[in-house]
């Protein structure tokens, strides 16, 4: 069902006046992202006409902008990327660890974004992977689902990565299956200081390479001198590594990757009001008590659309990776080994058949099913379909 209130309505009235306040300034990821989002299920894109089976009820159904990037297009993505992962889970309890970097770190970030953020998940992989290897913690070989959000609740930049991972992991000798304690999996300030350390000298050494760029307000920061100097704070500083309490049961897990790995910036459902100049719509403010987080911010149009824009992942960039036991490069032979060592059957996959698959959308009338009458091209406007036999009977003198 359609919000009452969309980002793509937001994009539609206001995005032309954006696009000429700030030309020159908006990188083609950003333009192409704010006419996927507008033109999505439009007639802009195409589209076809559907009709049930059983009363002949029809509707058209306009294409979707399939941007990763849209509000609208990535329940579909979930759905059939969770289907996949769901072979994937074993039967342990599954913690959810979050690395964040620090605001020092992302307004470098903001200028650097593949890079960083490539960094970031690096940093904060390597981090689990060696900490959980240590005889003195795990001893053992984990896995990893790792996703990057880069905003906070109010759409600023707050590059973090949620990671998934199963309390326990594969001895490094490989004969046996290594539990985490119920309820703890890995000190976080060990955490905390490893990923300082690994992601800081990295950093650096992107610097020297020649890989950073900087402009406007940072532009000083391309001296060697001051770059050191801006990151001499957060050397001494805690970095905050969160774990949360183990999921209860894999179906908690999938219900947790089902909201997290495919969502954007914000969803429609959190838009409020509004009025040409300004959006209204609710916000998470953490550093309030539970009671009262919940919280209703408003914003000048273009402000709002600067903030979601910023949250464009450069073209090619993968948001969801997987390491460790999950890396694709061991992924099959790692898993047929932690389920023998758990003593877990492997799932068994059925071949489909069309026979017992049927995509076909229900009919929101009847229940039937819904058949592709016909398909029209972008910009075009489907022609009504003909009456129905039974309908014809009942205008006719």
């Amino acid at each position: 069902m359609r919000a009452s209130l969309e980002v793509a309505d937001i994009f539609r009235s206001a995005g032309p006046a954006y696009r000429a306040a700030h030309a020159g300034h908006l990188s083609i990821g950003q333009l192409k992202v704010m006419t996927a989002i507008e033109n999505c299920r439009t007639a802009a894109l195409g589209g076809h006409v559907e009709a049930c089976d059983d009363c002949g009820h029809w509707r058209i159904a306009y294409n979707s902008c399939r941007n990763r990037h849209c509000p609208k297009c990535q329940s579909a993505a979930a759905r059939t990327w969770l289907a996949a992962r769901e072979a994937d889970l074993l039967p342990v309890g599954y913690f959810h660890v979050v690395f964040t970097l620090p605001a020092e770190i992302a307004d470098i970030a903001w200028q650097n974004k593949a890079v960083v953020y490539d960094l970031l998940f690096r940093a904060a992989a390597d981090t689990m992977l060696t900490i959980a290897a240590d005889p003195k913690h795990l001893g053992a070989r984990v896995g990893i689902t790792a996703v990057l959000h880069t905003w906070g609740s109010a759409l600023t930049h707050h590059p973090h990565v949620h990671m998934i991972v199963p309390g326990g992991g594969i001895a490094l000798d490989g004969t046996r299956w290594i539990s985490s304690r119920p309820a703890f999996l890995l000190p976080v300030r060990v955490l905390g200081a490893l990923f300082r350390r690994l992601f800081l000298t990295r950093l650096l050494a992107l610097f020297d390479a020649g890989k950073l760029s900087f402009f406007s307000a940072q532009a000083h920061l391309a001296a060697r001198r001051a770059f050191l100097r801006h990151l001499s704070p957060i050397r001494k500083k805690r970095w905050v590594v969160y774990a949360k309490p183990p999921f209860a049961g894999p179906q908690a897990v999938l219900a947790y990757l089902s909201r997290y790995t495919h969502r954007v910036a914000i969803s429609n459902r959190r838009l409020i009001a509004f009025d040409e100049t300004s959006v209204t719509f609710r916000y998470k403010d953490y550093r309030r008590a539970a009671a009262e987080r919940q919280q209703v911010m408003t914003l000048a149009t273009h402000e709002f659309i600067r903030r979601f824009l910023i949250h464009v992942l450069p073209r090619g960039f993968h948001r969801i990776r997987h390491y460790g036991l999950l890396a694709s490069s061991t992924h099959k032979n790692a898993m047929t080994l932690a389920r023998r060592l758990l003593g877990v059957a492997a799932p068994i996959e059925e071949p489909a058949s069309d026979e017992l698959l049927d995509h076909r959308p229900a009919c929101p009338c009847c229940g039937g099913h819904m058949t592709i009458i016909k398909a029209f091209a972008r910009w075009c406007q489907p022609r009504a379909p003909p009456q129905s036999a039974a309908s014809i009977r009942e205008n006719t003198p």
